[in-house]
């Protein structure tokens, strides 16, 4: 069976590194942490105290004053987020067939903070059911795409995809197979979380899964160093347009490149820890690689996983050595997460939008926050520390992995 041809013709990003994906990209390419203290709420007694926040961020930019009281975070981040996607892949342009044009976008958790503020609200009440009618379409996770196909009035394949921090991988590769299927020619995919709250640092706490380096959170997000003590929570949106490599040439779109192919996999192993020999992660990307038609030797970067955990960044690691061989040390290798924290369900897509920019820059954007090497961590791996590094890249491998097992990676590569 043929299939279609997939391209990136939009990107849109709202991140801790800057609100629209020009500040995100300039963040990322001069090493800047995004990570400062809780304003979200008084976090005093929580056993980390900073996260990496969106910051002057005003939802009615983008939305109107009364809908923002009917969304959540999250869904602000989301339209912001797409709004800039849209308006670059000129999908507001005459001629664009709306019954083609499909969403598919993913958050993690969903709206967290309206869950949050209600139970409590019903807690702290005589007992009384007295609930916002907007309660459950402000929490639940499918009504981002739901809002984004009523604001442009795209009637193409509408859904959510949640897989915890593989979430918006798995909506690429969605938006991917819809189009190389034939079910649409564009879709607007990506995700969005907002779940710095107090009950989501206050569950990533008990866990222990959060750094706890409060007396210097912009060095706390340390992936690949023998200190790091867990990963910093992040929030945000990414997306991405893809489409029909056909239907944008016709309508002389701007292609940044093509997504070339992706793979899905599960650890079958644990709730929250990865495999101990990588075998999810290994699965993968070489799942990714076969789909995409191409060698280990293609892929010039891997934008990692790479969390900050004791567990997860030696295993992540191992599987890119059993993948690639020796051409493990030919790569770059990176993190981003040093510098966003992790944004969980939109993880995927900020960090996607990193390779394909890394792409167009011919630049690598570090992994900060090293200061002593790890043991466990060949010496021949170029894990980019510190310091962004120029370099021309034809194609880069996107890694994500989510609580029980669920693993995604996307390819990207110049268009030919």
């Amino acid at each position: 069976m043929s299939t279609k041809r997939v391209v990136v013709t939009g990107l849109g990003a709202l991140t801790p590194l800057g609100n629209s994906v020009q500040e995100y990209w300039a963040g990322l390419a001069a090493g800047r942490s995004g990570a400062d203290f809780i304003t979200r709420f008084d976090a005093e007694k929580f056993k980390t105290r900073f996260a990496c926040e969106v910051k002057n961020f005003d939802p009615t930019s983008v939305i109107d004053k009364k809908e923002v009281r009917r969304m959540d975070p999250y869904l602000h981040y989301a339209m912001a987020a797409v709004e800039e996607g849209v308006q670059d892949a000129g999908l507001t342009a005459e001629g664009i067939d709306h019954d083609k044009v499909g969403v598919i976008w993913a958050s993690g958790i969903g709206g967290l903070k309206t869950f949050e503020e209600e139970v409590s609200s019903f807690a702290q009440g005589d007992g009384t059911p007295r609930f916002n009618p907007f309660f459950i379409p402000k929490m639940i996770s499918d009504i981002a795409a739901g809002m984004i196909s009523i604001r442009y009035g795209f009637r193409g394949p509408n859904y959510a995809t949640v897989s915890a921090c593989a979430s918006s991988t798995h909506a690429l590769i969605a938006a991917f197979d819809a189009i190389r299927l034939g079910r649409a020619k564009v879709v607007v995919a990506g995700g969005s979380e907002a779940a710095v709250t107090a009950s989501g640092v206050g569950g990533f706490n008990a866990m222990k899964a959060l750094s706890e380096r409060n007396d210097d959170p912009k060095t706390a997000s340390r992936p690949f160093d023998v200190d790091r003590d867990g990963f910093v929570l992040g929030e945000g949106a990414g997306c991405v347009i893809v489409e029909d490599y056909e239907h944008a040439v016709a309508r002389g779109a701007k292609i940044y490149c093509e997504l070339a192919g992706g793979g899905m996999s599960a650890d079958a192993y644990h709730m929250t820890a990865p495999h101990p020999d990588g075998i999810g992660a290994t699965l993968v990307m070489r799942d990714a690689l076969r789909d995409a038609g191409m060698q280990t030797t293609d892929i010039d970067y891997v934008n990692v996983h790479g969390t900050s955990t004791p567990l997860g960044d030696p295993q992540e690691i191992k599987a890119i050595e059993a993948v690639f061989g020796e051409h493990a040390y030919n790569m770059n290798i990176s993190s981003t997460k040093s510098m966003t924290g992790h944004l969980l369900g939109a993880a995927g897509a900020i960090e996607a939008i990193a390779g394909i920019m890394a792409m167009q820059h011919s630049l690598v954007p570090p992994t900060i926050n090293h200061f002593t090497d790890d043991p466990v961590f060949d010496t021949r791996l170029n894990l980019t520390f510190n310091t962004a590094q120029p370099r021309t890249l034809n194609a880069v491998l996107s890694n994500t992995f989510g609580f029980g097992g669920h693993n995604a990676s996307v390819i990207f590569r110049k268009i030919s």
